[in-house]
């Protein structure tokens, strides 16, 4: 029976990575044969297992689900009303100067990539940053290059904050790393941004003039995206403080929202502020739930225990940079799931490392992470082959910054 779950995962994992050609959405799939070998269980245990033990395994599993879903499903809310409302759009033509130069517009996109995917998810970072290079009507080799500048920027950007990157907020919860400490990484992460634009900025040399259109202010949509960043720095400062979870501050944090648009609510296309609810990325957030369900049930039958054997064989620093190329192949949700039931024995500065390798590492192909997949199916430009034609500088940068990420671990732990 062991045999046939294991099947059954590998087939899960194929059709991810095969979503594109067949055409089935990887939620469908993945929920689909989740809560399939959930039900196996169940129905086939081992002799030594009573059901009992079984619905015990599967809410220890749900447990941890459940809280990654409802901050998930907060943050991602937040974000659906300021992108409605306009207000992202609006603060990115605020700082964007009427004629910039090539180069130093690259600059900019890295910068604000980076900047807004520490406070949204990837997806909704990767959109936004995409339609911004669209509206410049770059040629196509200079549009390639923005392109592959988003991708490893949104990356980079989400590893530090625990809103920012699924996996970072997966270790996090998983107690393997502190807030406080996550944030360090942001500077070696940068610091690999600045230097992958360096390389990209080679054989840019026009000019561009920027035209903002209409630019749109709301004094409801103002007050939540204050809300939203009151929101992050409290979920920050509260779990340092008074140890409480992320999950209880964002949703208060969207409660206070649900209330401000019941008060205050202006003329909009939606006449409650919970249809916002109903225009997240549920696809996503149900594919989560299928992964972390089949993980949970080969950590039950022991099958991760395989998977750290390459930690037997070299030191946690490689180990954990080799995942990292790994996560360009494999959905790097699913591996950092299988990598923490493992309960890997780790020193704090082996585990920050680990986090910024699983969270960057995907950026080295096209298909290993969420935001090269929009950024491939929104830009023409980008495919698999186009894309590898910078590998080797994504690969210079990503060496940098998972260098920089175990060298702060090493300061902040010694």
């Amino acid at each position: 029976m062991h045999t046939f779950l294991i099947i059954l995962t590998i087939i899960a994992f194929l059709m991810i990575v095969l979503e594109d050609v067949i055409h089935l959405n990887k939620a469908k799939t993945t929920l689909f044969l989740g809560t399939l070998s959930w039900l196996v269980l169940f129905l086939f245990p081992a002799d030594d297992v009573t059901p009992k033990q079984i619905q015990g395994m599967l809410n220890e599993n749900l447990l941890e689900i459940a809280s990654l879903w409802l901050f998930l499903m907060a943050a991602m809310t937040f974000v659906a009303f300021l992108n409605h409302k306009g207000l992202i759009e609006t603060l990115i033509y605020q700082f964007l100067p009427s004629r910039v130069g090539e180069k130093t517009l690259l600059f900019m996109v890295a910068i604000f990539s980076f900047l807004f995917s520490s406070l949204s998810d990837n997806i909704t970072a990767t959109l936004v940053s995409v339609a911004l290079v669209l509206s410049l009507r770059l040629p196509p080799n200079k549009t390639l290059k923005f392109a592959v500048m988003v991708v490893f920027a949104v990356n980079s950007g989400g590893v530090s904050l625990i809103t920012g990157d699924v996996t970072t907020l997966m270790i996090f919860l998983a107690d393997k790393v502190a807030i406080q400490n996550l944030l360090w990484l942001a500077l070696p992460s940068f610091i690999s941004v600045m230097f992958l634009a360096g390389l990209l900025s080679f054989g840019l040399k026009g000019e561009l003039i920027i035209d903002g259109g209409e630019r749109r202010y709301d004094r409801v949509g103002m007050s939540i995206a204050i809300l939203f960043l009151c929101t992050i720095l409290g979920t920050i400062v509260l779990n340092i403080v008074a140890g409480i979870p992320p999950v209880l501050t964002f949703l208060f944090g969207l409660s206070i929202m649900f209330l401000i648009g019941r008060f205050f609510h202006t003329d909009d296309d939606r006449e409650n502020m919970l249809d916002y609810i109903r225009v997240i990325e549920f696809d996503t957030l149900l594919f989560f739930l299928g992964i972390l369900l089949l993980v949970g049930m080969l950590k039950e039958i022991g099958v991760l225990d395989n998977l750290v054997e390459i930690y037997d064989i070299l030191p946690p620093l490689q180990a954990n940079y080799a995942m990292g190329l790994l996560s360009s192949l494999v959905d790097n949700v699913p591996l950092t799931a299988a990598l923490l039931k493992a309960n890997l024995d780790m020193p704090p500065a082996s585990w920050l490392s680990l986090t910024y390798g699983v969270g960057v590492g995907g950026s080295l192909l096209i298909i290993g992470s969420a935001a090269g997949i929009v950024a491939m199916s929104k830009i023409k430009e980008v495919t698999f082959l186009s894309y590898m034609k910078y590998s080797f500088f994504l690969l210079l940068a990503y060496t940098m910054g998972f260098a920089g990420s175990y060298g702060m671990g090493m300061v902040l732990f010694s």
